[in-house]
């Protein structure tokens, strides 16, 4: 290794300086200040010191935006601060009422500013810089946790590996959008196309692709950029929005050129119809605008509902829409009791998909649309997924067509429906409705919360009208031989499913949490409550001061807590699954082996064939349930669990005096029954 001279460690530093001071001007300012063949050189004469000069290479030099080695794989990192999505608008009527929602809810606020923003359509990045240099960069996930993809964010030629900063603080967290522009994302299609490989459907879809290659030299290749619009920066004088994204452009970032600061909606509305034409002119996609209020400090009074910050809302641009009839309208009643009204439509094609059944909210949607069975509407998918109902054609209305009325009483129970005062939504307040008994399991039983394979939305009505499920608590105590001979099921589905339905018992906290189906806490959120109050006891004992203390939890979830914990039937609840086994608190890792479950410190051998489990599944089960599987039988085994064609392991077990079980008896221990 060759000898450093302080000539050679000042030379190598001048060439990071300007080269780092080049690309800022080149793709942030969009103002070069060297000939591309100066940089190059400059670059090499770099590259060249760096090969001879190993021990000077630093994480932040330009030379290492692009890794060696392919990544074998992405890890699962949590953000320090979690990623909200944004409610959406659809129109300006729609942003209004935001307005009008915020404003009583920051009463007597009068001097505000919005800040609009282009919504670019990309994906999503959370950036961590310590002491100005780039260490993490994630993506979006389920906004608690991301996959950590650094190696490809490198390679991103609009974000700094060095923050252009004299004194930089010891942490900021930089939010974003990658994205590619509509000429690089047309080339990628004709490449792919050429080689017979298949299309990227859209920009946004070919950005997120791009960003989970494992080769970093791929990613490089695809040249992705990057707008930031999100500066998290402690113990900052920074106080507004508008002040943030000048910053981030003063510490090396892309920040998008066409923003504006509005004074009121009329403004924004102007800046919206603007881009609605202008952006078939740009580089890139945008599929509406981003408003946020402008201070931080009227951002931090509002806070967070379960899933969206009060604070900003995404004006989409209009959505394909197409005409049909409707046929009939229904009513679906929730788990939360509501009851909401719904179009049944002549199939219609939209947005890729055909559409039958448009959701029209409530009874006041209703009224204001006049909408009645055998009109013509236009049905639009709302965010690009909820087929809607946004207006009807009056004009092509039958004779003797009737207004719609709202059922006075819940078509699942027959219980009058009522309508809290201040709300919009008609509800059923009959605890023990069939309808709201399903939608708590189905709800229970999804992929978010207790993730219990197996346990769909047919399932759960057999179950209910054959009176073996009256609430959560008796999904564990099913038996195989009780639901074998439901429709679709059978001895290996039952058992499937009870397995299943056993191991959910391990799913952490935080899904049981969610699970509950307590109103305004999302996933998200659930996720959030249960880090900050690490027991149901401390969750439950809270006050609403301490929990809209917590980043992310309003008002508004934090009263639907409070009510929701003071409720006899619900303590009882918690009461019960705890005694069956579900987690209501936070394990660290070196907690898991220490956990109580039913098989924890016994241990099991596996012989023969099993009726309905594989070795490996019921292996897996006896694991997370605590217990420990070998493959030989000795005087330490506890139980050996017995098939067909049993061979010499059973019979060591029965010279040995070992308790042999059936895969029935295995679930039944598992489950924590004798």
């Amino acid at each position: 290794m060759a000898a450093v001279t302080s000539e050679i460690e000042q030379r190598i530093a001048q060439l990071r300086v300007e080269l780092q001071r080049a690309g800022y001007a080149y793709y942030v300012l969009d103002r070069p200040i060297m000939p591309d063949e100066v940089y190059d050189r400059l670059y090499r004469q770099l590259q060249e010191l760096e090969t001879q000069y190993p021990q000077l290479i630093t994480p932040d030099s330009p030379t290492q935006r692009v890794g060696d080695k392919p990544a074998s794989k992405f890890t699962s990192v949590k953000h320090r601060i979690p990623l909200y999505s944004l409610e959406n608008a659809f129109n300006l009527e729609e942003l209004e009422r935001w307005q009008s929602r915020w404003q009583r809810q920051a009463s007597k606020v009068n001097d505000f500013a919005y800040v609009c923003e282009l919504k670019i359509d990309g994906s999503a990045l959370a950036l961590t810089y310590e002491n100005g240099i780039l260490v993490k960069g994630a993506t979006r996930g389920d906004g608690v946790r991301g996959e950590d993809i650094t190696q490809n964010v490198r390679t991103i030629k609009t974000i700094p590996l060095k923050l252009n900063l004299d004194n930089p603080p010891a942490t900021v967290e930089v939010r974003g959008e990658a994205f590619l522009p509509l000429d690089i994302f047309e080339a990628i299609n004709q490449e792919r196309q050429e080689r017979g490989e298949s299309l990227f459907a859209n920009p946004r879809n070919a950005a997120s692709g791009t960003l989970r290659q494992l080769d970093s030299k791929i990613v490089a290749a695809r040249q992705l950029n990057f707008f930031a619009y999100t500066l998290h920066l402690p113990q900052s004088e920074i106080s507004s929005q508008w002040e943030s994204l000048e910053f981030l452009q003063e510490m090396g970032f892309l920040v998008n050129p066409n923003r504006k600061l509005c004074q009121s909606v009329e403004e924004i509305a102007e800046y919206y119809r603007h881009w609605d034409l202008a952006r078939k002119n740009l580089a890139y996609m945008t599929d509406g605008v981003v408003v946020k209020l402008n201070s931080y400090r009227l951002q931090q009074q509002l806070g967070f509902t379960q899933k969206f910050p009060r604070w900003a809302i995404a004006l989409k641009y209009p959505a394909e829409e197409s005409p049909t009839v409707v046929k009939d309208i229904i009513v679906n009643v929730g788990r939360t009791g509501a009851v909401t009204p719904m179009a049944i439509m002549q199939p219609v094609q939209l947005a890729g998909t055909t559409v039958q059944r448009a959701t029209l909210h409530n009874s006041d949607r209703v009224a204001e649309l006049d909408l009645r069975v055998g009109d013509t509407v236009i049905v639009h998918k709302a965010g690009e997924i909820i087929p809607e109902v946004v207006r009807v054609l009056i004009e092509l209305r039958p004779a003797n067509t009737q207004p719609y009325q709202m059922p006075s009483h819940c078509p699942e129970c027959n219980s009058p429906l009522v309508r809290p005062s201040g709300e919009a939504v008609t509800r059923c307040v009959n605890s023990s409705c069939p309808a709201i008994l399903r939608g708590s399991i189905i709800h229970w039983a999804s992929r978010d919360a207790l993730d219990i394979r197996g346990l769909g939305e047919k399932i759960v009505i057999l179950l209910i009208e054959r009176g073996l499920v009256n609430s959560i608590v008796d999904l564990y105590s099913l038996e195989v031989e009780q639901i074998a001979d439901l429709e679709r099921m059978g001895t290996k589905s039952a058992a499937k499913l009870v397995a299943a339905i056993a191991a959910s018992k391990q799913q952490p906290y935080a899904r049981v949490l969610y699970g509950l189906g307590i109103r305004y806490v999302g996933s998200v959120n659930a996720k959030i409550l249960a880090e900050n109050f690490p027991t149901i006891e401390q969750l439950s004992s809270a006050s609403v001061e301490t929990l809209e203390a917590v980043y992310g939890i309003g008002t508004e979830i934090a009263r639907s807590l409070k009510e929701w914990f003071e409720i006899t039937a619900n303590q009882a609840l918690i009461n019960s699954l705890q005694k069956v086994g579900l987690q209501f608190q936070n394990f660290s890792p070196t907690d898991n082996a220490t956990q109580s479950t039913s098989l924890t410190g016994k241990t099991f051998v596996v012989t023969g064939t099993l009726p309905t489990l594989k070795r490996n599944e019921a292996k897996n089960l006896i694991e997370q349930a605590g217990g420990k599987v070998t493959s030989a039988v000795s005087s330490k085994t506890d139980y050996v669990v017995v098939g067909e064609d049993a061979g010499s392991k059973l019979a060591k077990a029965q010279q040995l005096g070992i308790t042999q079980l059936t895969e029935a008896q295995l679930l039944k221990l598992i489950q924590g029954k004798s």
